[in-house]
């Protein structure tokens, strides 16, 4: 909310205040003050000045000498190339010596040979923004009203000699949307009384009945509390007075014409949203609020063309046509246009929830729309009512006609709260008298009651609708009473130390142990490209992706159900720019469901993604390169499972996962005490999908980290160094093509028992000589006992059972 000295200073004194220091004790009291603007951006010695003629330059068409009085005793000639220059105008004159913003100083020049003696200036060359300037206002010089005096320093006139405060509002403080809630706020810090507007002392109503003209009707009392209108003959359509428009562009508000602005400068000065209907557009003469139908449309005041749904609360005529969109927007088939002579002028209570229902489904919002959805001030609305109609009739020449038609659902009810003072006093850690406490909140415009033992009764006014308990008074009291002046005290209560949860431990372990061992971590878009599920497997039972309502992008149109896609676009990206040798890792959720349209939160899984392409290392004269491998992929995971204790558990079997090369992949399999359990997947990417995205051979592994948090190892085992000798021996089998290594090692561990310290595959074999459905594997074992030398003889018995068991279970034949 922007908030203007200039204005605020009608409502509450700011005399021999600095508007640095009083924008340091807002924020102090509990509003962020964003930021200070001066309006005045450099400009000095600029004064009204009128056009007396106007001739064209002798040797340039687009050049015009001007004779100008500025009211410096004799006229100026000065050399003007605006195309909207005219004799008569009053405009805004830089004098020689003049100063204008970006540091641009005026002096006597010949443009083209004719002395000019001075500068007629635009908004622009002002400092002012000409977006907020009317449209005929834009192009050009600034053209004044003909009733401001020549010789006015045009600072005065157009309010630049002022400072803007920028609140930076919690959603809680709403209250401080308008003029006068920020006064209040500064009433209270400062401790100076806030004088209101009194319409009801500046309206003069005709005798004519309102109610002649227009009636009201209310057919979704869940969605509007109130609504009042009142009605207005013969008005005028011109320019708003220029102090208005200063105001209103000093709040970042446009202005339009006197009609338009004077109901955006009551909702800024109230914080009530208004709309004026030209009253001979209404059929009827009646004006409602009723729900959109199914299929219904309007066109609003931006001449789009909007769809309702249900839900959209409407405002329509007698014939039940919609004429505007209930605070959000007007309708363009009810606009005030410069052929309006009667007005109904709307102020309503909409509930908070409808409107915003609205603005989100069509994708419009409005300065009423901020409004209304925060819930506006029940009280406001007649007084914001009678306010507009005042100045309506005032400057725009209207007759209100005597009385408000109106319908109301709800009243509000006063609110009253105890405040216990032991209880403030508890909680601040300070001993706040009773007299202070109520003069406190006095200065907020609370009515307190008599202290009744230790309790005071607060009336809260109906515009702080944030204020529902005792503690939100104490918070009032506390940051009235100076947060600075609220003594330190010792906490107390039970303490508990902090720490990370098992997933948030395991989750740092894997990051430090993959970036110590040469990976990167990579931060990939939550949001992926519709149709990417397709490409890899489903890490859970979800069949259908999450679409995003409003995604930023085509690219970005779905949850990710995969961390895969999101690396390798990275992949992609990193070789378009020569970067080949990659190796990255991210751990983050992923998102499936098992519903096409949503009607429960998707499903979201923690996952570990890996990615490896390039060389091993980089160039060096005296190494050869070597390309990254399958098994590299495979020992970063089982480097990842033995830190996690997981050695044991952990198999791997050969199968054609979607989006993997069909002989160069496998699956992840975790032993648990209910069975084997998949929980990922590795290999090489498929080359399809490696040519479609130009990369080369790339390899990539996906975990589901939710089974692993659950099964690894909480502490660190340690054992002792060996003492004794260990003993190898090597056995090559041959067995079938289907076998896997990792039933064979599962075999030999099984038989040989605590005796096997280690067993490896160091050699795979294949030819013509073994068969075509044939092939050996060679195996190291490491047999090691604990407390004593192990014997050739016991080495040698152990040894023939695991012979004996390949055999027997794999049809395994020793290989000579």
């Amino acid at each position: 909310m922007k908030v203007s000295a200039e204005w605020l200073s009608k409502y509450v004194s700011l005399e021999n205040v600095d508007i640095t220091e009083l924008a340091e004790q807002i924020t102090r009291s509990g509003i962020e003050i964003d930021s200070i603007e001066n309006r005045n951006k450099g400009v000095t010695k600029v004064v009204v000045g009128y056009v007396k003629h106007k001739e064209k330059h002798p040797d340039a068409d687009k050049l015009n000498v001007c004779t100008v009085d500025a009211g410096e005793g004799e006229d100026l000639q000065i050399v003007c190339g605006a195309k909207n220059v005219d004799a008569g105008q009053k405009v805004p004159v830089a004098l020689v010596g003049a100063e204008l913003p970006g540091g641009l100083k005026i002096k006597k020049a010949k443009l083209r040979g004719v002395p000019s003696h001075g500068m007629i200036c635009s908004a622009k060359e002002l400092g002012l923004n000409d977006k907020l300037l009317p449209k005929e206002q834009q192009e050009g010089i600034l053209v004044l009203p003909e009733q401001v005096e020549i010789g006015t320093p045009i600072a005065r006139l157009l309010g630049l000699d002022d400072q803007i405060l920028d609140f930076d509002l919690t959603p809680n403080r709403s209250d401080c949307l308008s003029m006068l809630g920020a006064a209040y706020e500064v009433g209270a810090i400062l401790g100076r009384e806030v004088k209101l507007p009194t319409p009801e002392k500046e309206l003069v109503e005709v005798r004519k009945p309102a109610s002649e003209y227009i009636a009201v009707k209310i057919d979704a009392p869940a969605m509007c509390d109130r609504y009042a209108v009142r009605y207005m003959t013969g008005v005028q359509i011109a320019p708003s007075p220029l102090w208005m428009q200063n105001r209103l562009m000093a709040a970042g508000v446009r202005p339009i014409n006197n009609i338009v602005d004077i109901t955006n400068y009551v909702m800024l000065e109230y914080g009530q949203p208004l709309h004026a209907f030209d009253a001979d557009k209404i059929a009827g003469g009646v004006i409602g609020v009723r729900e959109a139908k199914a299929g219904e449309s309007l066109v609003t005041l931006d001449g789009q063309e909007r769809k309702l749904g249900a839900g959209t609360l409407l405002i329509v005529d007698g014939e039940d046509h919609p004429i505007a969109l209930a605070g959000v927007m007007g309708g363009l088939n009810s606009e005030v246009t410069e052929q309006t002579t009667n007005i109904v002028l709307e102020s309503a209570k909409f509930s908070g929830s409808s409107v915003r229902v609205t603005s989100r489904h069509l994708g419009l919002r409005s300065e009423a729309s901020l409004r209304f959805e925060k819930e506006v001030d029940p009280n406001a609305v007649i007084p914001a009512l009678n306010r507009a109609a005042a100045l309506m009739m005032k400057h725009a020449s209207g007759s209100v006609h005597q009385g408000v038609v109106e319908k109301v659902v709800n009243q509000p009810k006063e609110r009253i709260i105890s405040l216990s003072l032991s209880k403030l006093n508890a909680f601040l850690g300070t001993d706040i008298s009773s007299l202070e406490t109520k003069t406190i909140l006095s200065r907020l415009h609370f009515d307190c009651g008599d202290v009744a033992g230790n309790t005071i009764e607060v009336r809260v006014p109906t515009r702080r609708g944030d204020i529902t308990r005792d503690v939100d008074l104490i918070e009032e009291v506390a940051r009235l009473y100076g947060y600075d002046n609220i003594p330190t005290t010792v906490i107390e209560g039970p303490t508990t130390a902090g720490g990370y949860t098992k997933p948030q431990a395991l989750r740092r372990s894997l990051r430090k142990l993959l970036v110590h061992g040469g990976w990167q971590e990579a931060m990939g878009y939550s949001f992926v490209k519709e149709g990417s599920i397709k490409r890899f497997p489903r890490l859970g039972e979800g069949e259908y992706e999450v679409k995003l309502a409003m995604p930023m992008s085509e690219e970005r149109g779905v949850l990710r159900s995969s961390l895969l896609p999101g690396l390798t676009e990275i992949a992609v990206y990193n070789r378009n720019r020569k970067q080949d040798n990659l190796a990255l890792f991210e751990i983050g959720n992923v998102f499936l469901s098992k519903e096409q349209k949503l009607t429960k939160q998707p499903q979201e899984m923690s996952v570990l993604g890996m990615l490896l392409a390039g060389n091993r290392h980089e160039k060096r004269w005296n190494v050869p390169l070597e390309k990254v491998d399958f098994f590299d992929i495979k020992g970063a995971l089982e480097s990842v499972f033995e830190a996690l204790g997981l050695s044991e558990k952990i198999s791997y079997e050969a199968n054609k996962p979607v989006g993997f090369h069909p002989g160069r992949s496998a699956s992840v399999y975790l032993d648990t005490a209910e069975g084997k359990l998949w929980i990922g997947t590795l290999g090489q990417l498929h080359p399809e999908l490696q040519h479609e995205l130009d990369l080369e051979d790339t390899y990539a592994a996906e975990l589901l980290l939710e089974p692993i948090y659950r099964h690894a190892g909480a502490t660190v085992v340690y054992r002792d160094l060996p003492r004794f000798p260990s003993m190898q021996r090597d056995i090559a089998v041959v067995v079938s093509q289907e076998v896997q290594a990792g039933d064979l090692i599962g075999s030999i561990r099984k038989t040989a028992g605590e005796l096997l310290e280690a067993v490896e595959v160091f050699d795979v074999f294949t030819g013509s000589k073994l068969g075509d459905d044939k092939k050996s594997v060679a195996l190291s074992l490491v047999y090691r006992h604990k407390e004593r030398t192990l014997t050739d003889e016991e080495i040698t018995a152990v040894h023939g059972s695991v012979v004996s068991a390949l055999e027997q279970t794999f049809a395994a034949e020793l290989r000579k």
